[in-house]
């Protein structure tokens, strides 16, 4: 008789879960959504494998078969941009899903560190521009995750209790008004209101940043297992000297006496963790077309030579990954160069070189692009707070390569710097034979040997600076906190730059 009621039970609790989860969608399919134009579009999910599940999406049925493994992904043709809602219905057995005011336009996922994560409300322009903020054709996705702001203390249980990749990051699609716009990352709302006063386009924001996170988390493991960086995930993640020293000694403090929950042979789960954001949040969306990715990351890899010295490498292991992941081999990618900020108040002293490698990327991948932003530091904070100007940079980029638009994309950035006759001429790109100040004073932040400022003036779009003897390199804004002021018709602001002097 035992038997039998067990026997009873378990049916009837098997029952009552095919029957109230029978199909799930993907957390990246929440109504208010944006699909990405120009591409097949994706619908997916989990469901109890050999469920037949239906999608209809603008009088159209696609059907598919629930897999082995539980997953399921239906594909339709490619759509053109719509700003007319649309409804996507998921019927599997008797449960029926709805997806309400669907647009179609472009999704850009948007990742790093703090400074992208910025919040809206914080950013020096946004008592001004909350009134402009019901943006209809802005669409956000503003991911939580767990930990978010809990800095030097251990983490609590209920935080462990979801440091997996299914539950790290949780989120949802909004409109955007003046409410759901104050958290959401600054940097994200002023590009996309930039690219929509130019194409009147709905935009989609992922927001996927985390404050203090390492580029290593939003790499995957494998790719890092099968690069020259494989060092850096092997053995436990938070004594691994080949990681940023900073960044485990903050995942130390979080981990501090927990013993156990989730994780593998590389450690317990953590934001900071070798390729754990990329698997809770990246990999998820690799199977939802996207148009770009913004990125705003450094900070963490900046305080010690050897993380220096390794960035651009990784910049380029990431890029490419991601873009192999989404099946687009020009994947649109810009990103944000470090600000300027004083070394006693932060350990800077790197910077220089920094942006000097975020600035030869420029040159190597190719549909990517830098906002320069040293002219935005503070002095004595790592955090920036005008963001308009840092995402209305990001979107020139964007504009030019992406919808058409003629537009000077950046700042100067330096061709060759010749020596003749006593002088170094210096040529720019994006100079356009008008070079000026930003602030109508002399030309401020040269140097021939990284450390003395040396006299030096505009001449029809080149820069002149008058030497004795030849030197090996010429640099400009080369201080963790720059005042150089060179920038060009537009305004933009001339990149941190080292050459060498031919």
């Amino acid at each position: 008789m035992f038997k039998i009621i067990l026997i009873c039970t378990f049916l009837i609790c098997c029952y009552t879960i095919r029957a109230q989860a029978q199909v799930q969608l993907a957390p990246v399919f929440t109504d208010h959504m944006v699909i990405q134009r120009g591409q097949p579009v994706t619908v997916y999910g989990k469901g109890i494998p050999g469920s037949r599940v239906a999608v209809d999406f603008k009088g159209k049925e696609k059907t598919v078969l629930v897999k082995s493994d539980s997953n399921w992904l239906v594909r339709f043709g490619k759509q053109a941009a719509d700003t007319v809602p649309q409804n996507i219905q998921i019927v599997c057995g008797s449960q029926q899903l709805v997806i309400r005011d669907v647009l179609i336009g472009d999704i850009w996922v948007c990742s790093g560190q703090s400074n992208m994560e910025f919040a809206f409300s914080r950013e020096v322009h946004a008592k001004q521009e909350i009134q402009n903020a019901n943006q209809p054709l802005i669409r956000l996705f503003n991911a939580s995750f767990a930990g978010k702001y809990v800095y030097g203390i251990a983490y609590t249980d209920s935080i462990f209790k979801i440091l997996n990749t299914s539950q790290f990051y949780k989120g949802k699609w909004e409109n955007c008004d003046s409410n759901t716009v104050k958290p959401m990352s600054a940097i994200a709302y002023y590009f996309a209101k930039k690219i929509i006063s130019y194409q009147r386009v709905p935009i989609g924001l992922i927001n996927l940043a985390i404050g203090g996170a390492p580029i290593e988390t939003f790499i995957s493991t494998k790719t890092l297992q099968n690069s020259r960086f494989a060092a850096k995930v092997q053995g436990n993640w938070l004594t691994n000297p080949d990681l940023p020293e900073w960044i485990r000694e903050r995942g130390s403090q979080n981990l501090n006496g927990h013993v156990q929950g989730f994780g593998d042979e590389l450690g317990l789960n953590h934001a900071y963790k070798p390729g754990f954001a990329y698997a809770s949040g990246i990999a998820p969306l690799l199977s939802f077309p996207i148009k770009g990715v913004l990125w705003y990351q450094g900070e963490s890899n900046s305080l010690e030579a050897a993380r220096v010295n390794e960035y651009k490498g990784l910049m380029q292991l990431l890029i490419s990954s991601y873009r192999e992941g989404w099946h687009q081999q020009r994947l649109p990618f810009y990103w944000v160069q470090l600000s300027s900020i004083d070394t006693p108040y932060y350990h800077s002293e790197y910077w220089p070189q920094f942006r000097d490698l975020q600035r030869q990327l420029v040159q190597e991948i190719k549909g990517g692009g830098m906002a320069v932003c040293s002219d935005l530091g503070f002095k004595k904070d790592v955090h920036p707070t005008n963001k308009k100007d840092v995402g209305e940079r990001l979107a020139r980029w964007a504009l030019v390569q992406d919808y058409g638009i003629s537009l000077v994309p950046s700042g100067p950035l330096p061709l060759t710097a010749i020596y003749r006759n006593g002088k170094i001429i210096i040529r720019f790109k994006y100079a356009s034979y008008s070079l000026t100040t930003a602030d109508a004073k002399a030309l401020r932040g040269f140097s021939l040997d990284g450390k003395t400022d040396v006299n030096a003036v505009i001449s029809n779009g080149n820069i002149i600076i008058p030497v004795k003897d030849k030197p090996q390199f010429v640099y400009y804004g080369w201080k963790p906190f720059t005042d150089a002021n060179l920038v060009n018709a537009d305004l933009l602001p001339a990149s941190t730059f080292k050459i060498k002097v031919q």
